[in-house]
């Protein structure tokens, strides 16, 4: 007589036991946009020489899913401010900000972009939060590579707690009725 053959469990199957994730839509999507920002550089003065350093070798913003730096607004979903607003130059940042595609963000990196930094003169707009929704202030005149690195994992964590599909079924809700 032979032995009788090993049973194993049918719901058991130890090839795909560790490739299967369960999750709920809004955080696979705010997962995937946490580290895919792409960032639409604003370099408006000395501010815009820490950004550079940001995507350079030393500090890597590529770490962060980041290192795709758009020229383009409809290609960009970030928006960095960095240094001194004139109200000349406003009209074009507000034509950009308003040329980028939904979901966006803005970043106002440096004292000049948060409140004008120093200059308190009739050309200046205090803050480019007068024009545009701010997201993420980074201090400093101008602020280190590190600071808008820790920035930047701030908005991720702000993006990361959206609810992204709740709000589009309420817009949709409201453009049926």
């Amino acid at each position: 007589m032979s032995a009788p053959a090993a049973e194993t469990p049918v719901a058991y199957d130890s090839k795909i036991e560790g490739n299967v994730i369960f999750t709920r839509v809004d955080t696979a999507i705010n997962w995937m946009r946490k580290n895919s920002l792409w960032p639409m550089p604003m370099g408006l003065a000395c501010c815009a020489i820490e950004l550079m350093a940001t995507g350079a070798s030393r500090f890597d913003i590529s770490r962060f899913g980041m290192e795709v730096m758009r020229f383009s607004p409809r290609q960009a979903d970030v928006m960095i401010v960095a240094g001194t607003v004139t109200y000349k130059m406003a009209l074009a940042v507000k034509r950009i900000w308003d040329q980028m595609p939904e979901p966006k963000w803005c970043i106002a990196m440096g004292a000049c972009a948060s409140s004008g930094g120093m200059y308190r003169s009739y050309a200046v707009l205090q803050g480019i939060d007068q024009l545009i929704p701010v997201d993420v202030y980074i201090s400093g005149c101008p602020p280190r590579p590190e600071a808008l690195l820790e920035g930047l994992m701030k908005l991720q964590d702000k993006v990361s707690r959206e609810a992204s599909t709740v709000a589009q079924k309420k817009e949709l809700i409201d453009e049926l009725s």
